[in-house]
């Protein structure tokens, strides 16, 4: 399934159905009078948030839905269906915006959620809704009004206790595999991830949700490599895993990168919780790995920790770390 996290999308509402101006016409009543029903009421459009979605892509496709309209009202005082509404299922974490992109008009946080993107149009008035005592036979009747229609954007920011940054071929698939239930593409070289990834950790009996972002390089707030966009994906995020390849040349340069780049997106990142994490220590000598943490921690400000994810106690510690960490 590809990903799509911004869509652009038209939805109109049904408009409702108009009263009937009918009279009644039987055998032998001379003055029937009105019998004329109500119209019925447009259907809506509806925004329904969905545990099981994590992409927009359904919307690339088709970006124009109507709602039914409300049939219009009947002789013998029958009232017209109401047209069915319409419900457009989203992922969690979903935000929807004004025709400008910019006003924020619903946030999707929970399963379930449910937002009237469009209101159906309510149905028009049979004529009988107009006789009095002065006028018995009118021949007054309303028609239905128009649903509402609306040009929106919907934006996907994925919702996730911990997000893993770093440069490219740090590890973050790796780990992303070895601590949760995910299934991320893994391979050798740069940019594998070309999407954010999420899987759920559990450690003693807790759990925790975590997400992967493309990795990030020098300049990619000017659009070098997959540029910072994917940022948004960890600003709900309430923790920063930032992992680092311990055998890069210069670690401080490679920390120092990823934070620039995160500067430039948003300085509110740079004030979330962030566990410094050591990876690929199995491809060096132990002692040569001590030397390196005593050599980094004296630069770097941050909790440090060290990973191998051939190494399942390893993996465990980090997990019981995140899971402090997602509190």
């Amino acid at each position: 399934m590809k990903f799509l996290d911004q869509i652009k999308i038209y939805v109109k509402a049904g408009n409702g159905g108009n009263g009937s101006p009918s009279f009644r016409r039987e055998k032998f009543i001379e003055f029937g009078g009105p019998d004329g029903g109500d119209g019925g009421k447009g259907g809506s459009v509806i925004l329904k948030s969905e545990r099981n979605l994590n992409t927009l892509i359904d919307y690339r496709y088709q970006q124009h839905h109507k709602a039914k309209r409300g049939e219009n009202g009947m002789g013998q005082n029958r009232t017209g269906k109401g047209g069915e509404d319409l419900i457009l299922k989203v992922p969690i974490g979903t935000q929807v915006f004004e025709e400008d992109n910019k006003t924020l008009i619903y946030d999707f946080t929970k399963p379930g959620e449910e937002f009237v993107a469009a209101a159906g149009g309510k149905g028009g008035l049979g004529n009988t809704r107009f006789k009095s005592s002065t006028n018995r036979a009118p021949r007054k009747f309303t028609k239905g009004t128009s649903g509402e229609e609306f040009t929106i954007y919907l934006q996907l920011k994925t919702i996730a206790d911990i997000g893993i940054i770093g440069l490219p071929n740090a590890g973050k698939s790796s780990l992303l595999a070895s601590i949760t239930n995910a299934n991320p593409k893994i391979a050798n070289y740069q940019f594998t991830t070309l999407n954010p990834n999420l899987g759920v950790a559990s450690y003693d009996d807790k759990e925790v949700t975590i997400a992967d972002i493309p990795g990030l390089i020098e300049g990619a707030h000017e659009g070098t490599g997959l540029g910072i966009k994917f940022l948004k994906h960890i600003e709900r995020c309430k923790s920063l895993l930032h992992l680092i390849d311990i055998t890069n040349d210069d670690l401080e340069k490679s920390y120092n990168e990823v934070k620039n780049e995160i500067k430039n997106y948003s300085s509110d990142l740079l004030k979330k919780k962030e566990l410094i994490v050591l990876n690929k220590i199995d491809l060096i000598d132990e002692n040569i790995v001590n030397q390196i943490i005593e050599k980094f921690s004296k630069k770097i400000q941050g909790e440090i920790l060290t990973l191998s994810t051939l190494n399942k106690e390893s993996v465990s510690k980090i997990k019981a770390k995140l899971i402090s960490y997602a509190s």
